[in-house]
């Protein structure tokens, strides 16, 4: 079967003599574009892609990679090494120095 502009009646005639779908791809386009196919393996099809795209956009997670003021250099080390390792999987990070708000003063005020 060739591609090509058919009319409605000649694109079903041509999808039942091939026993298979007339499966509507693009409603907006001038004209419409359709594709002669089975419908459930065009829907299976369709629905992998769907989860395909859907798992890659799971990945866009951000990481969380803490620092302490007094980190020692061996720490820090570490956490540059997987820093690297959830960039290098398509991982956002964030990196950040927390204080910890210590109980400087004690004694009545």
């Amino acid at each position: 079967m060739e591609q090509g502009v058919y009319s409605l009646a000649k694109a079903l005639q041509i999808a039942e003599g091939l026993g298979l779908d007339l499966v509507l791809i693009a409603e907006t386009a001038t004209p419409p574009v359709c594709r002669v196919t089975d419908y459930s393996k065009f829907q299976y099809e369709k629905k992998k892609k769907e989860k395909e795209i859907k798992a890659h956009a799971a990945k866009n997670l951000v990481k969380e990679i803490r620092f302490g003021p007094n980190t020692d250099d061996h720490d820090f080390q570490f956490k540059l090494k997987h820093a690297k390792n959830f960039l290098e999987e398509g991982s956002k990070v964030r990196a950040y120095v927390h204080f910890r708000v210590g109980h400087c003063f004690q004694g009545a005020w």
